[in-house]
């Protein structure tokens, strides 16, 4: 084995049991011996070489290209070996160096103009439906559930997510509300069946548009809920209130101050912004190579030491800020396992390297979330400290009304009148 492969490995692999067969067909152990060992094999020199060189992109491209493979155990089992006693100074020198210039150049992976901004998101969300269907839940809530409970369904989990959304909006009727990332419209229309609310949703993705309409259509809900093709950069009027879930991640970080500055511009005087995101517990970081590259171009999950001064500079307060810790890794957990559940449909469609792409992509922002230092935070933001009430009480409140309704039958308004 290239010694300093092995090197690097002592270091970080302290606990479990991680056998690694080299190129020439040699076992190495690494780790304390204290469970069953996960067995991987390397296929070639040039492998164990880039694991040392850019580990964070190699092994990745390794895995899909099917030069590592997994003998005993799953890819996430791998993964959570390293992952879980990982931290930046066991990485080898030149994967530091390297990830020091990925920080340096960050703001040029990050740099979003609309057009760049809209050929992002078709790279990820315009792919075939069907893929989707595959691991998500049947409202295709594609961002991080609500367990209020760990042993949660899916389904259970995300409808959750949706009613602390709307609790937190503090809905009245009348109100108009702005939906920022759509997605597949589910939040949208669960806003306008939880409040007598006119909500706009505009997206970037062509396919999650039509998709949303015809969902809007179906439900009848088209005079209350109206879905566009629009960067939130063009959005034009005022809302009471404005949300957006699991988008954030996608501005990039030299479009922050402009991010909030149009957030105020959209917000009405006593309005409410509510913007749900991916977060780092650590200081300013780059994207993932890997997911750089083959997931989210363009994508950066920030630390809330960079999101809260461009808040600041637009002249918003933040009136509450929730921190969701596991919640994402029991997420990501559903997901990982669903698709696994439907790999033989997902090779059959989509071919093996992509799929091992995919499942890669799953494990290991699982094991990030659970191990590593990922969360995600629920920003609150409003112009005026009055805008809602002074405890947290009332949000508590809305979600057990939103609660017992949709545990009775699918939610319809919940009349409240405009403060």
């Amino acid at each position: 084995m290239f010694r300093p492969l092995r090197h690097a490995l002592d270091r970080i692999v302290t606990t479990g049991y991680l056998r690694l067969i080299d190129a020439d067909g040699c076992a190495h152990d690494f780790g304390d011996r204290s469970s069953s060992p996960v067995v991987a094999r390397i296929a070639d020199r040039a492998t164990e070489r880039r694991f040392i060189l850019n580990p964070a992109l190699a092994v990745g491209e390794a895995y899909m290209d099917g030069r590592l493979v997994i003998e005993q155990g799953t890819i996430y089992d791998f993964l959570e070996l390293v992952f879980a006693d990982l931290d930046y100074p066991s990485w080898p020198l030149l994967a530091r160096l390297r990830e020091g210039l990925r920080f340096v150049r960050r703001g040029l992976r990050q740099y979003n103009p609309a057009g760049r901004a809209k050929r992002n998101v078709e790279h990820h969300y315009d792919l075939d439906g069907h893929l989707y269907e595959l691991f998500l839940d049947s409202d295709r809530q594609y961002s991080c559930a609500y367990f209020e409970r760990e042993e949660m369904s899916l389904e259970e989990a995300q409808a959750a997510k949706k009613r602390h959304l709307a609790a937190k909006l503090d809905l009245h009727d009348g109100q108009k509300v702005l939906d920022i990332g759509s997605g597949w419209g589910g939040l949208g229309l669960y806003l306008a069946k939880s409040a007598h609310v006119d909500v706009t949703g505009v997206t970037l993705s062509e396919e999650q548009l039509k998709s949303s309409q015809a969902r809007a259509r179906a439900e009848g809900l088209v005079k209350a809920v109206t879905f566009e093709l629009r960067d939130y950069r063009e959005v034009q009027g005022q809302f009471d209130r404005i949300v957006s879930v699991g988008m954030f991640e996608h501005v990039g970080v030299v479009h922050y101050c402009n991010f909030f500055e149009k957030i105020g511009s959209l917000l009405a005087p006593n309005g409410v912004a509510l913007i749900h995101s991916i977060g780092r517990f650590d200081g300013p970081a780059s994207t993932n190579p890997f997911i750089d590259k083959y997931i989210f171009p363009g994508g950066y999950i920030p630390a809330l030491s960079e999101v809260l001064p461009a808040v600041e500079r637009a002249g918003l307060l933040v009136t509450d800020v929730e921190i969701l810790r596991l919640h994402y890794a029991m997420t990501l957990r559903h997901w990982r396992r669903r698709f696994r559940a439907s790999w033989h449909t997902a090779v059959e469609r989509y071919g093996e390297r992509f799929c091992r792409m995919w499942e890669f992509y799953l494990a290991g922002a699982e094991t990030g979330f659970r191990y590593q230092n990922l969360m995600v935070f629920q920003l609150q933001l409003t112009k005026d400290q009055k805008a809602l009430p002074l405890t947290r009480d009332y949000f508590h409140a809305a979600e057990q009304e939103l609660r017992v309704r949709d545990g009775r039958f699918p939610p319809q308004p919940v009349r409240r009148a405009r403060r």
